[in-house]
């Protein structure tokens, strides 16, 4: 299969190791990975901040950009909503545009969600381990494409030797919400303390967060406090995983 990256702007800008992480997943996986390099942001600030000329721009030009790709995969739950939820929405008054909206939407995937789902990745052959214990964190966006806590947490167990304990109040919100934690900063504060202070007490050395945006906000709130734990996204884990069990 061929496969447009969607890398999104905070995994180019900030964890640009993460969309390298799903081009070798795939590639091991016997798919072929392409990268349209105009990619930009999906626009999601534009409309969170309810600028919808600005947001119908820019997700014009996505929707020309990946026009001809076979399928979409990004290792973020919230762009991909963007996608699915707002882009035919957008153009809803415009016959020609929400059609191509519509069939962007239509091939469009979180990485989880198309390893899981589509793909329906038989792991055992991979020999997948992974040491140490962690917990998860539920992005909210993953319910706008349909994903549930189990489907991300399902493939967290196929890690040999991974102590998993579960986060109480796992689909809670961390706060940040893109615009929402400028808007309403003290609210936004109070959400992610305590989502801080529910990762604490799994006592895990490590945060599975599948989503930029929350995790930047998660890891800026424990640095705050004094509170040191590593996060990563499952596309890292699945990487290094991959590359140690290698499939015979």
């Amino acid at each position: 299969m061929r496969v447009s990256l969607f890398a999104t702007c905070l995994g180019d800008l900030f964890y640009p190791d993460i969309p390298e992480c799903v081009v070798r997943i795939l590639n091991r996986l016997g798919h072929r990975i392409d990268f349209p390099e105009e990619q930009t942001c999906c626009g999601q600030p534009a409309l969170n901040s309810g600028f919808m000329d600005d947001f119908k721009a820019v997700a014009a030009r996505m929707i020309r950009i990946f026009e001809n790709a076979e399928v979409i995969v990004t290792p973020s739950g919230s762009c991909c909503s963007i996608v699915r939820e707002y882009y035919p929405h957008a153009f809803r008054d415009d016959p020609t545009m929400h059609a191509k909206a519509v069939a962007m939407a239509g091939k469009t995937f979180e990485l989880v969600e198309f390893l899981q789902k589509k793909l329906k990745v038989d792991w055992k052959p991979w020999n997948l381990s992974y040491s140490g214990s962690a917990t998860y964190h539920y992005s909210c966006h993953h319910r706008g494409i349909d994903m549930s806590p189990q489907d991300v947490i399902g493939l967290i167990k196929e890690f040999r030797g991974l102590d998993f304990r579960l986060l109480e109040k796992m689909e809670q919100c961390c706060g940040f919400g893109g615009t929402f934690s400028v808007k309403f900063g003290d609210i936004s504060g109070a959400m992610v303390r305590d989502k801080v202070a529910c990762i604490k007490a799994t006592g895990a050395d490590l945060l599975i967060c599948n989503d930029g945006g929350c995790t930047m906000n998660i890891i800026g709130a424990c640095r705050r406090e004094g509170f040191h734990i590593e996060a990563k996204h499952i596309a890292q884990m699945l990487d290094e995983a991959m590359r140690n069990g290698k499939s015979r």
